[in-house]
């Protein structure tokens, strides 16, 4: 009996460290001492607040943004979070790339006053929105209208509950539909090229096609 796919979302609670940066030797020293928490917002929740897509990360986006920095921004860009097990080995890669442009560029500049960057933290409340998948055909149906926090609770979140690069909607239709083909396109959308729509969209499009090869396979016509 296939298990089927419950629909969850998050929504996210923004809390103060209290912590700031003016510049790039305080955001380093900053980022070296703030909580793994603080981290996981400024990185891996980056796209649940609908960025601009030049970055991929908080620290990214106020180096080219408000310092103007865009090499260093280009190269915090390319860190991708998803690659390291823990927050740790993020961190430690975050610190390296700041420390070698330091050590290229010592006096960096300094941000206008109210554009420091703030470290915040998130408390994430994760709760089901009484929708269930028991099919392909259902689950496209339902990916089509869920909350852009649902995609981002089930595409980019799960990524580091469950490991390995793999999101929850692959990973349910590998191991309860028994389409790994599909659930390996899925997990080939890169999510740092677009934005949470176009992952939905590009989603949307993998398992039309799917379904479109299931019903020519049972010669049925559209």
């Amino acid at each position: 009996m296939i298990e089927g796919f419950e629909f969850k979302q998050c929504t996210s609670i923004l809390k103060s460290t209290g912590k700031k940066a003016g510049n790039l030797h305080t955001l380093r020293d900053m980022i070296a001492r703030v909580s793994d928490d603080c981290i996981f917002h400024h990185t891996y929740q980056y796209f649940l607040k609908e960025h601009i897509l030049e970055y991929t990360n908080d620290f990214a986006h106020w180096a080219g943004e408000s310092l103007e920095e865009r090499s260093l921004a280009e190269q915090l860009s390319s860190i991708d979070p998803y690659e390291f097990d823990n927050i740790k080995g993020l961190r430690k890669e975050l610190l390296y790339v700041v420390d070698d442009y330091l050590e290229r560029f010592p006096e960096p500049r300094e941000a206008m006053r109210g554009d420091e960057f703030f470290f915040n933290e998130t408390v994430t409340l994760v709760f089901p929105i009484g929708l269930k998948a028991k099919n392909l055909a259902e689950f496209l149906m339902a990916i089509k209208y869920v909350d852009i926090g649902s995609i981002y609770y089930h595409f980019y979140e799960a990524r580091m509950r469950v490991g390995g690069g793999i999101d929850d909607f692959s990973k349910w239709i590998e191991e309860s539909l028994g389409k790994k083909g599909l659930a390996e396109r899925i997990r080939a959308i890169d999510p740092f090229m677009h934005n949470i729509e176009n992952i939905r969209k590009h989603i949307e499009e993998q398992i039309e096609e799917e379904l479109r090869g299931d019903m020519e396979a049972m010669g049925v016509e559209e």
